[in-house]
């Protein structure tokens, strides 16, 4: 309920978070489907709590274009998406592109490639953002950082230190 309060208050409030809040790496910790909203005051939907066992984590790296990188690992499976990203500032949301994937085992790399994706055929820089995943950030301090994604679901990622 109180992640729901604090996207409506930062909509409310006009709340813009600098890109730099973002970057690092983030560990996911809370996840709920799209499901979560307020209906008539009420909260619907339900949440599940990320366990330790399947590590998933998002970072965000800002060199001299900002990229995106997903990752999950359980025991010695590691599969990662990697990509551009571009941040809108004014409304806190991050649009990206995951173009390239990696599928490791033991630590050794089984597949190491591009992930062909429908918006990847053209330049990225010139895709709108209708046509792109994003996250759309409500609530983000120096510990953790609470989005909704273009598929309505909630995540809270805590920082990795």
């Amino acid at each position: 309920m109180a992640l729901l309060q604090a996207e409506k208050a930062a909509k409310q409030q006009r709340i813009a978070y600098p890109v730099d809040t973002l970057l690092g790496t983030w560990q996911l910790w809370f996840t709920a489907p799209r499901k979560a909203h307020f209906q008539n005051g009420q909260v619907l939907g339900k949440g599940l709590y990320i366990s330790q066992i399947a590590r998933a984590q998002i970072s965000f790296v800002n060199q001299e274009e900002l990229s995106i990188s997903n990752q999950i690992q359980l025991g010695s499976l590691l599969f990662k998406l990697t990509g551009p990203a571009k941040y809108l500032g004014k409304k806190n949301l991050l649009a990206f592109d995951f173009t390239r994937m990696q599928l490791s085992l033991f630590g050794r790399a089984i597949y190491n490639g591009k992930f062909p994706t429908k918006a990847s055929t053209i330049n990225f820089v010139e895709q709108p953002i209708a046509k792109l995943p994003f996250f759309a950030f409500f609530l983000v301090n120096e510990d953790f950082i609470a989005a909704r994604g273009r598929g309505g679901g909630i995540a809270i990622w805590v920082k990795n230190k």
